[in-house]
């Protein structure tokens, strides 16, 4: 087939050959050749179409019957393992940040609160999970004043405020206007740990805390109703790292969930 613009010089026609080319018979069959192109063109533009429709209807669907927000893709949603929570109550607790701020749970009522557990002495998910807030606080525009993104300390061995305010400082935590790094007398972080079924190893001071990443969505009434597993990668040596890809879908996923709560 001959691309427009790349002619070539054919030889003069003569005799019976000549005919051929007369006006109204050959002359038509190139005219016939390009809308017989156009039109499979055409065909192949709406099959891509109709597939695309169909995978964006079937990805609205399926997150729908999950319960969960169309704005959130299915991989996003899959990728961040996120399970709807039919409205229980959060559990309470009364802590206190890296500000030295005593608060509880229930003085956040009115604001969507994005709650992660963290270790502030971490060099493996935390960090990357302290990115991913940041990001998603950027990400969330208008509505980011009517979310808080708080943590709650999960190293027993390091429950001071300053330990809180310096994993935030360290962490552009902080660039975060309504950020809380919540820790407090040791029976109580327990209390919080079993409340929110996060299970934590912490054999020794020296020891790396082992205990599990979850990220709980509260709405403004204060239920639950969504819960994500935040994950990483290892390199070689064990350098926790997260694709850029990854981590930018993350926040994506976590400015949508929660803006679509603070609507």
């Amino acid at each position: 087939m001959r691309i427009a613009g790349d002619r070539q010089q054919e030889p003069a026609a003569t005799g019976a050959a000549a005919k051929a080319t007369e006006p109204g018979t050959a002359a038509r069959r190139p005219a016939r050749r390009r809308q017989m192109w156009i039109v499979l063109g055409a065909v192949a533009v709406l099959l891509i179409g109709v597939t695309a429709y169909a995978a964006y209807a079937l990805t609205r669907q399926d997150n729908a019957t999950a319960g969960i927000p169309q704005n959130i893709s299915t991989s996003v949603a899959n990728l961040m393992q996120i399970s709807p929570i039919p409205g229980v109550r959060a559990p309470g607790f009364t802590l206190t940040d890296q500000h030295g701020h005593t608060m509880s749970l229930a003085s956040l009522r009115g604001k969507v609160v994005v709650l992660e557990f963290m270790d502030p002495h971490c060099t493996d998910i935390c960090p990357i999970v302290s990115q991913e807030f940041v990001d998603a606080y950027h990400k969330l525009g208008a509505r980011a004043a009517k979310v808080v993104f708080a943590a709650i300390n999960v190293n027993q061995y390091h429950a001071r405020v300053a330990d809180m305010a310096a994993f935030s400082n360290e962490q552009r935590l902080n660039t975060i206007p309504s950020w809380h790094f919540f820790t407090g007398p040791v029976p109580a972080l327990h209390t919080a740990w079993r409340d929110y079924n996060v299970a934590v190893e912490a054999p020794n001071p020296n020891a790396d805390i082992i205990h599990t990443s979850a990220v709980y969505f509260i709405d403004a009434q204060g239920r639950e109703r969504f819960l994500a597993s935040p994950m990483v990668d290892h390199t070689a040596n064990g350098t926790a790292y997260l694709p850029l890809a990854q981590v930018s879908d993350w926040a994506g996923g976590i400015a949508r969930l929660a803006g679509d709560l603070a609507r």
